[in-house]
């Protein structure tokens, strides 16, 4: 499973032939001023065990966000900030995000307008309406309207991300950004909106 960089890849030795003259032999025929026989083996290019591999490095940090109010939020800079050290001895992986929550989720898009986080929301809110929640489409509806539609754009925009690490940055577009969607109004019982997200970084220096 550990990341391989392209310059570690190696050839494999052919088995050697048989003298049975089998015509499955993967093994050209000797030519004939060569003086070799035909169970000779062909050399490999380099061998698994003479590959200088530079060994994969892991860090992993979990960090607390609070979004200031349900909606979609840029927190590309809260990412990096908690993750520079770590990030900066990264030439080529991969970060892993994960919320650990059910009622938010994370999500790459448009870093520039602040529209367009408004209007994701407003797409989300009808995707996945409120009214579900007193129609009898929902049975879970104990903790509000925004519980079960909640759990509904958790899953539909996903709990994690995964970005990949280029010469110590997250190699992310000119115009994208880590968003934060907070889809209650409350936080679970009332109790905020403070979401706990880990952040897995792994590759090679």
């Amino acid at each position: 499973g550990a990341f391989l960089p392209p310059s570690s890849f190696y050839s494999i030795p052919l088995v050697e032939a048989s003298d049975s003259g089998s015509s499955g032999s993967c093994l050209p025929p000797s030519s004939p001023d060569s003086g070799s026989s035909s169970s000779s083996r062909l050399s490999s290019s380099s061998n698994p065990t003479d590959s200088t591999m530079a060994a994969p490095q892991w860090f992993q940090k979990e960090i607390s966000i609070t979004a200031p109010s349900r909606g979609c939020h840029l927190i590309t800079s809260d990412i990096n900030k908690a993750i520079k050290d770590d990030l900066s001895k990264i030439k080529i992986g991969l970060a892993n995000l994960f919320i650990m929550h059910t009622s938010a989720s994370l999500t790459v898009n448009e870093n520039a307008d602040p529209d367009v986080r408004r209007d994701m929301e407003v797409a989300l809110n009808k995707i996945v309406p409120a009214e579900w929640n007193r129609d009898g489409t929902f049975r879970h509806t104990m903790e509000g309207d925004d519980d079960m539609p909640g759990h509904m754009k958790s899953s539909l925009m996903g709990a994690s991300l995964t970005i990949p690490i280029r010469n110590g940055r997250l190699a992310l577009g000119t115009w994208q950004g880590v968003y934060l969607n907070e889809h209650r109004n409350q936080g679970g019982w009332g109790g905020g909106h403070t979401r706990h997200i880990v952040i897995t970084l792994q590759g090679t220096s």
